[in-house]
């Protein structure tokens, strides 16, 4: 038997996805349903809203507020056929012990400035296997406006809700230990985890050129450190054969295409590779590790197309010149992106290292050795705990894409306005170019008068700050 029952906004999103404090209610209050198969569905009026991109939101911060950290989202999308927009999302529930969430936000509206919306959500693992037995449930049970299913359509004919757009939601997961027990992840079907992945790292490719690199490392050198030069000047080793060479203190946001060069170089791979709007931002490291998220477009000549690529790199607190680059890295082909984006997130938040097992394996590497064995302690204890780093970074930040999504929302924000921003290159005192946010008809205006000093701005050169 299907359960219904009415709470609060604020609870019922709390109860949901998060079983968190609740906080402030809100006026209005939204029906709950039970679904069989599992997962939980969420639906009626927001109020204090007026457009549906202002529902979507409201809904991902009380999600955020709810859950602990920020979801990730995919891109909005209409379902086709329909007036509904929708956007999926995942999310780690903190309070419950950082249990995966996966979600769908759809949102129509009902009347000038009123807008209902429905947040349907599982267990990432298997959302990807209920979404769609909550969606036809959810038709069934949600007429939004009072006019029945056929309110949700542009022609009045049956809705089709259940094709849910470009954005795929994640698949269903798979768990797979590694053989030496060092680690596990979850694997979609068809994709296949690499035999030689073994110490906590893995390697992980799907049937249609998927790829995750998931806690690689290489050892670094930095040339400008004043101990390794003694070292090396004395014959006391210190030398940079194998190892990444790249001063420990640079700007990761800058300098991580070249470190990547020198890692694919070290695997003997120099093939040249474009990258196309690469956004990085620095992420929070722990114990002195830096990090950097990296996001974009990239074509490796000779393999295949272009991939999205989503990266977390890390170096760990270097000693005596010395320390290790670490990855989490998905590449996806770029046809294929939109619909496995959320999957490969799924499997990058899946990974788990089992911290004995590795502990274990640095003790019987240092053993063999009793004059080594200080040396490689710190080396085991450095690499252990840029894992402990990376991941938690990884966990915590790989899904918080903020200024990536901030730019999303507000490209979707302005489609629903009627907007765009438009740029005047003409440099102003301090050479920078002005940004301002016009109707649609006031910027084609602008553009069409004078276009070499007025363009229209794209959604990945929006300016923190300034647009949003």
């Amino acid at each position: 038997m299907v359960k219904s029952s009415r709470f609060p906004l604020s609870l019922m999103l709390s109860f949901v996805l998060c079983a968190c404090t609740a906080g402030a209610q809100a006026q209005n209050s939204l029906t709950t349903l039970e679904a069989p198969q599992g997962g939980l569905i969420v639906f009626g009026p927001v109020g204090g809203v007026t457009t549906q991109s202002a529902a979507m939101s409201r809904l991902l911060r009380s999600v955020h507020s709810n859950c602990g950290e920020k979801p990730l989202i995919g891109r909005p999308f209409q379902f086709k056929g329909t007036r509904a927009v929708g956007i999926f999302f995942t999310v780690t529930n903190r309070p419950q012990g950082n249990k995966h969430v996966a979600g769908l936000i759809v949102a129509v509206a009902t009347g000038p400035d009123q807008v209902e919306a429905a947040l349907l959500s599982d267990e990432a693992s298997r959302f990807g296997k209920t979404v769609n037995p909550m969606l036809r449930q959810l038709l069934a049970a949600w007429h939004p406006g009072g006019q029945g299913s056929g309110s949700l359509t542009e022609s009045g004919g049956r809705s089709t809700l259940a094709s849910a757009g470009r954005t795929g939601p994640p698949a269903q997961l798979q768990t797979i230990v590694l053989p030496d027990r060092s680690a596990s992840v979850g694997v979609p079907a068809g994709w296949r985890v690499d035999p030689r992945s073994a110490n906590g790292t893995i390697e992980i490719s799907g049937p249609h050129g998927e790829f995750a690199f998931l806690d690689e490392a290489r050892s670094a050198v930095d040339p400008s450190n004043p101990i390794l030069r003694q070292l090396q000047q004395g014959g006391g080793g210190g030398g940079s054969y194998g190892r990444i060479v790249c001063p420990y203190n640079v700007d990761l946001t800058q300098a991580y295409p070249e470190i990547m060069r020198q890692w694919r170089h070290l695997g003997g791979n120099d093939r040249p590779v474009k990258f196309q709007n690469m956004h990085a931002e620095p992420i929070p490291g722990q114990r002195g590790e830096r990090c950097v998220h990296v996001t974009g477009i990239r074509e490796v000549d000779g393999e295949g197309g272009a991939q999205e690529m989503n990266m977390v790199l890390c170096t760990t607190s270097p000693n005596q010149g010395n320390y290790m680059v670490l990855i989490f890295q998905t590449l996806l082909p770029v046809a294929l992106a939109d619909q496995e984006r959320a999957t490969a997130g799924a499997v990058l938040a899946s990974f788990q290292l089992n911290r004995a097992v590795i502990n274990q394996q640095a003790s019987a590497y240092a053993a063999p050795g009793l004059a080594a064995i200080h040396a490689i302690g710190e080396r085991a204890a450095a690499q252990r705990d840029a894992r402990n780093s990376a991941y938690d970074a990884q966990h915590a930040d790989y899904w918080a894409q903020q200024d990536t999504n901030a730019r999303n929302s507000l490209s979707f924000s302005n489609l629903q306005l009627d907007q765009s921003i438009v740029q005047d290159n003409n440099p102003y005192g301090n050479g920078t170019m002005g940004h301002a946010t016009l109707w649609n008809s006031t910027a084609d205006a602008l553009v069409q008068a004078d276009p070499d000093r007025f363009s229209y701005v794209t959604t990945p050169n929006f300016i923190k700050g300034t647009d949003f």
